[in-house]
């Protein structure tokens, strides 16, 4: 939701940095005194969404280039002095970017840099994408299906509004279906993929399908009608919101080894690294969650103090067909949401006296 944040930010600054060549309405007094005050916004909102996800908080220098598609007259290197405002960026990242790398001893930049944007981008990470060219290309579509779901109930409108739009379109329409375009395009061209990758374009959406609403005769019924139906569907999934807990995988191991866990334990995972271990565990266990492969757990286990993993059941009757002395395992099966998979897991639990 940072991401989110800044990166609306940016969008908000570089529209009003070039809000007289959208045909909006500008007064004289607003560019010699307010100017000065989104330029700074704009740049620093880059510097903040790239400490919050990295590199792919810079997509609002993408939009205004996509946007001279639609207006050829930007005049951006006037307006925005790229060199400078780059300049800035950079200082503001370093200052905490700097101390990063030498705290990590490079790994901010190994891990956060490396793993988390660029080999997300090239490669399925956590199993959150099809491995294979043909399920890749399979997948293209994803985000322009998912918004009709993550998008309700106002994504009903959304054929209606491409429709218009195609048909005609002024310049505001034109940099607002940039941003949009540009976080769809590249985030369906990262082969990792989460439904909530495309969240940054939600605001710019939403403002393009209201102001394209605005105008019609039944506008203000249509907005109250779809917040009732929006309030509605979201009260139901909050009902309903226990009962589908009940599948969880992660909350069903919890439940089970919830009477032997310690706060000093520590906690690892392989073939299952979802964030719901470390919201649930958490609550018992003070140490950090650690990632594993099949080749580190007898040295994970080997170490003093009570700890426990979580594995598929396949891994854990390879790994430990017979478990030692005084160490239990827990087993569950149920439906991972992050990759649309049922999975088998097993939680294999050291206790600390051992």
């Amino acid at each position: 939701m940072w991401l989110v944040l800044f990166v609306t930010a940016a969008h908000w600054a570089g529209y009003e940095l070039i809000r007289d060549k959208l045909n909006v309405e500008l007064r004289t007094s607003e560019r010699t005194t307010i100017w000065r005050c989104w330029w700074w916004m704009f740049y620093c909102s880059l510097a903040l969404a790239f400490l919050a996800k990295g590199p792919i908080g810079w997509l609002p220098l993408l939009t205004l280039l996509v946007a001279k598609f639609f207006v050829p007259d930007l005049e951006l290197g006037r307006r925005f002095l790229f060199f400078t405002g780059g300049l800035l960026t950079l200082s503001l990242v370093a200052l905490w970017g700097i101390p990063a790398l030498l705290r990590t001893e490079g790994l901010f930049l190994e891990v956060g840099i490396g793993r988390h944007v660029l080999e997300r981008s090239v490669g399925v990470m956590d199993g959150h994408g099809p491995e294979k060219l043909s399920g890749y290309l399979g997948l293209l579509p994803f985000y322009f299906l998912l918004v009709f779901f993550s998008f309700f109930p106002w994504s009903v409108k959304l054929p209606w509004l491409a429709t218009k739009l195609w048909r005609g379109r002024d310049r505001l329409d034109g940099y607002l279906i940039a941003g949009v375009a540009v976080i769809f395009v590249v985030f369906t061209l990262v082969k990792t993929k989460l439904p909530h990758y495309t969240l940054p374009a939600f605001p710019l959406l939403a403002l393009l399908l209201a102001k394209t609403l605005a105008d019609l005769p039944a506008a203000k019924s249509f907005f109250r009608r779809t917040a009732i139906v929006g309030g509605a569907v979201a009260l139901l999934a909050l009902a309903l919101s226990p009962v589908a807990a009940r599948f969880s995988p992660t909350l069903q191991l919890l439940q089970q080894a919830r009477g032997d866990l310690r706060r000093e334990m520590e906690i690892g995972a392989l073939d299952y690294r979802e964030p719901s271990l470390v919201w649930y565990f958490r609550k018992y266990i003070d140490g950090w969650m650690v990632n594993l492969g099949v080749e580190n757990l007898p040295a994970f286990f080997g170490k003093p103090g009570g700890r426990c993993a979580v594995m598929s059941t396949e891994i854990a009757r390879r790994a430990y067909p017979s478990l030692p002395k005084g160490w239990k395992s827990f087993r569950t099966r149920g439906f991972n949401t992050a990759t649309g998979k049922w999975v088998d897991l097993t939680l294999i639990l050291k206790p600390g006296q051992l």
